[in-house]
């Protein structure tokens, strides 16, 4: 009973190292590169060596911390080649995915599509923190909910499992992406997404999507190459 006991407290504090970890990277508290050192991490948290390690790897599946051989942990970097071949997986199954969900979708999805945009649109992006400011998690889930929602008329689960892998890889990314083009028109961007998918084109949809993902990678690339400047 006692190890069933000790295993118990061990995955709670794992996961709230997960959760606090996840939120502080998210927000841009450890910078791109930046070493996630375990006996740190530990100390910070008052909790076991295993119990941070455990949180980590939890995080590198996640995509959003890198393990590095012989070196330990770390926060992804702007040039990491990752999240050039996952804007690509995107941009080649969503647009075929949103096709579907025009051929597919019935009154329902339509319905459900206008309303997550309708969240999306009146939920403030960011929220002020100290002298600066970080996404909001309530844009960020309505932004998730109206990606998700415009994809769900496919009527394929296979299809919507990949797009949840790839979002929640690809988070960090667009959130340094969104922080470097400020002055992007991301509303008008879903507005057109929306129009174009409830008038049932599946043309002009999917044009409009590949720009906007490709967009989000314009804006990684330049952060790249300022940090390289």
């Amino acid at each position: 009973m006692k190890q069933t006991a000790d295993t118990s407290t061990k995955q709670m504090l794992s996961e709230r190292v997960h959760t606090q970890l996840q939120e502080a990277i998210m927000r841009g508290k450890y910078v791109p590169s930046e070493a996630l050192k375990p006996q740190e991490l530990a100390q910070q948290h008052q909790v076991s060596l295993a119990v941070v390690r455990e949180a980590l790897v939890r995080l590198v599946g996640e995509g959003i911390a890198v393990r590095l051989p012989n070196r330990g942990f770390a926060v992804p970097d702007f040039s990491d080649r990752r999240w050039q071949e996952i804007a690509e997986a995107r941009r080649t199954i969503e647009p075929v995915m949103l096709r579907l969900a025009i051929e597919r979708g019935d009154l329902d999805w339509e319905a459900r599509v206008r309303a997550a945009h309708h969240r999306l649109a009146r939920t403030p992006a960011y929220v002020p923190e100290d002298d600066s400011e970080y996404y909001s998690s309530a844009w960020s889930e309505a932004h998730r909910l109206f990606h998700r929602t415009l994809l769900e008329g496919c009527g394929n689960p296979v299809l919507l499992d990949t797009f949840d892998r790839l979002w929640t890889a690809s988070e960090l990314a667009r959130r340094w992406s969104a922080q470097r083009l400020r002055d992007r028109d991301g509303a008008a961007e879903h507005r057109s997404l929306e129009e174009a998918a409830l008038a049932r084109d599946p043309d002009t949809a999917a044009e409009v999507l590949v720009k906007h993902l490709t967009l989000t990678v314009a804006g990684l690339t330049s952060c790249s190459s300022d940090g390289q400047r």
